[in-house]
Order: C-alpha cells, then sequence, then structure tokens
C-alpha cells in the first residue's frame, strides 16, 4: 500500500512539471527557465505555493499576489499523472517497462492538453517522441551478454511507427477525397484536412513506445470516442472540428492495459 501512496505523491509531482510545459511548450518557451510564475502578474511561485493539490486549495484556485484565477486544469494534470503512474507501478512493478510507459503516458497528457487548448501538437512532442520511444523499447533488446541482442523489439517499433503513422495519414486522404468528391468541389481556402500532420506524427510516436499492434488497435478504438464528442461538439457548438489527440490517447492507454486481452479475444489463438 505504501509503494502505491509513494507512486501517486512522484506522479502528482511529475504532473506539476508537466503543467509548465503545457502551458510553456505553444508559445515557444523553455520549461526549464525561469522558475514558476504566475502567468498574470509574472510573480516568482514560492515552493510551498506549488504543492500539487495541496496548494491549490489552500490557494483557493487563485494566485497569492495578484489573485488571479488559477486554471482547474492544474490539479486536474497533476491528479491524472498521479492515478496513471500509480497504475503503471500495479500492472509493471518497479521495472524498465514502468520507466518506458511512464513516459509514454507524461508525453500522452502533455499532448492531450495542448491540443484541446491550441488544436495543435508541438514537434518536440512528435517527433521527439518517435526517437525517444525507438531508443528506449531497442533498449529493451540488449541482453546483459553484449554479444547477444533481440532485435524483435526494435523492429516492432520501427513497424509501429511506419504503421501508425502511414495508416492514419492514408485514411485521412482517402476520406478527404470522398468527402470533396461527394460535395463535388475542391476544398477552399480555410478549409481543415481530417486528419492533420500533427496527429500523424503523434500516432506513430505512440506506434514507437507500442509496436505495430497495439497501435493497430489504437488506431481502430480512437474514432469511436471521437464519433460520440464530435456528434455533442456539432450539436451543441455548430462546430464539426475536434482535437484528434484526446482520442488516440485514450486509445494508447487501453491498448497498453488491454491491448492483449483485445487480440487475443478477436483472434483467438
Amino acid at each position: 500500500m505504501m509503494e502505491k501512496i509513494i507512486a501517486f505523491i512522484l506522479g502528482s509531482v511529475i504532473g506539476s512539471f508537466l503543467n509548465v510545459c503545457i502551458h510553456r511548450m505553444p508559445q515557444g518557451e523553455s520549461v526549464v527557465w525561469p522558475s514558476s510564475h504566475c502567468p498574470y502578474c509574472k510573480k516568482r511561485i514560492h515552493a510551498y505555493d506549488n504543492i500539487p493539490f495541496l496548494s491549490y486549495l489552500l490557494l483557493n484556485g487563485k494566485c497569492r499576489f495578484c489573485k488571479g484565477k488559477i486554471s482547474l486544469r492544474y490539479p486536474l494534470v497533476e491528479l491524472l499523472t498521479g492515478v496513471m503512474l500509480t497504475f503503471l507501478f500495479i500492472r509493471f512493478g518497479l521495472s524498465y517497462d514502468l520507466f518506458l510507459y511512464l513516459v509514454l503516458v507524461v508525453t500522452l497528457i502533455v499532448a492531450t492538453f495542448i491540443d484541446i487548448q491550441h488544436r495543435i501538437i508541438p514537434d518536440e512532442i512528435t517527433l521527439g517522441g518517435i526517437v525517444t520511444g525507438f531508443i528506449l523499447v531497442t533498449v529493451k533488446g540488449v541482453s546483459i551478454n553484449p554479444i547477444q541482442f533481440n532485435y524483435r523489439p526494435m523492429f516492432d517499433s520501427l513497424l509501429g511507427i511506419i504503421i501508425g503513422g502511414g495508416i492514419i495519414y492514408i485514411v485521412g486522404k482517402l476520406f478527404d477525397l470522398v468527402y470533396f468528391k461527394m460535395l463535388k468541389r475542391p476544398p477552399v481556402q480555410g478549409e481543415t484536412e481530417s486528419i492533420g500532420g500533427g496527429d500523424v506524427k503523434f500516432l506513430a510516436m505512440i506506434g514507437a513506445f507500442l509496436g505495430w499492434k497495439m497501435t493497430l488497435i489504437t488506431f481502430v478504438i480512437a474514432p469511436f470516442f471521437g464519433a460520440i464528442i464530435g456528434v455533442i461538439n456539432l450539436i451543441v457548438k455548430k462546430d464539426h472540428t475536434i482535437p484528434y489527440a484526446p482520442f488516440l490517447s485514450l486509445a494508447a492507454l487501453i491498448s497498453l492495459f488491454w491491448g492483449t486481452r483485445i487480440l487475443l479475444y478477436f483472434l483467438p489463438i
């Protein structure tokens, strides 16, 4: 029990840093310097005002100095990261896989919240994540004996990158082709593609961590979540565009924890 509590606390601390990334990365700012400060009055946030959850409650969700409102996103990200690290610890224990998939999960969280607010996924996340994921998965093939090396994780990651990015790109292009053919006109200026380049790179990044099989499951599951929110968004806001990273992230987490069971259910061996 104590190990799970420690995992949750550590996860919430990591979530505090993820909030910095979510706020600064879309603006092209460093996530390291300067230190945490209020976005309104720019005054430095002291350590005792930066304790996950507790500081938000004690400050009543406001800056100590200017009383500017602190977004509910901050404790939400801290809570989400703490819960996810706890789940990862329960699933993988204290192992290399715990570290590997923690890197994936924090990347999914940052990309999700940035995409929700700004409708972009920075290349630092997608392209950087592709390289990081490929390297970390490849390391899994390294044996204690330096003469031996298991190439399977490396090839699985490489196929995940190719298939993940390729399949969503092809499907997006085919959808646009059919859609505008039905409208009997080409796209006009200002009309966006159904699948953005950021989403293509994002699924390729997921593929680098999860491999091609789990990436295919992610690709199949994500549209179901997207369709539900898309219909609600269309009815309420009359807007047919939605950020897709949250649904890819949710589908990736399902694939991570239950993907093998899903495969065995549909493709029993």
